[in-house]
């Protein structure tokens, strides 16, 4: 059997609750492991450290908004191939295809159901919850 590796999330936001909420959603519905950042500044060096699968990235934070960060990233060679997904109160079309011209993953809109939190994380990624899901059988 495949030795399968298991996928790391890194969420960024200045906001405790939704890191705590997203981080127990994920970790429970998909076996994900989650780490949080509070800051556009934290979140940089944790994904230059870590090397998540993918960033789940907030765009209203003070300091270095969400859009920022998403550019420091881009501009680093460590970091531009993590995709990236914002989590925001803005979801109109414009919006989402402001984000996808800047090369950002998809859009989760803010306050989000955290039971669908993982299917929405892992549909534009292409991953299946499935694995997981068997596990628990």
């Amino acid at each position: 059997m495949l030795d399968k590796k298991v996928k790391r999330v890194l969420v960024i936001d200045n906001e405790e609750y939704i890191r705590e909420v997203a981080q127990i959603c994920l970790e429970t519905v998909a076996g994900w492991e989650v780490i949080t950042a509070s800051s556009g500044q934290e979140g940089l060096a944790i994904a230059g450290a870590e090397k998540p699968d993918v960033i789940l990235l907030d765009v209203m934070m003070p300091g270095m908004d969400g859009l920022t960060t998403f550019q420091y990233l881009q501009n680093d060679p460590a970091t531009k191939e993590i995709p990236v997904i914002l989590l925001t109160g803005r979801v109109q079309e414009s919006d989402l295809e402001y984000y996808a011209a800047l090369g950002i993953m998809a859009a989760i809109s803010k306050p989000f159901d955290a039971i669908e939190l993982a299917e929405k994380v892992a549909a534009p990624l292409g991953w299946s919850l499935a694995e997981k899901q068997d596990a628990n059988v």
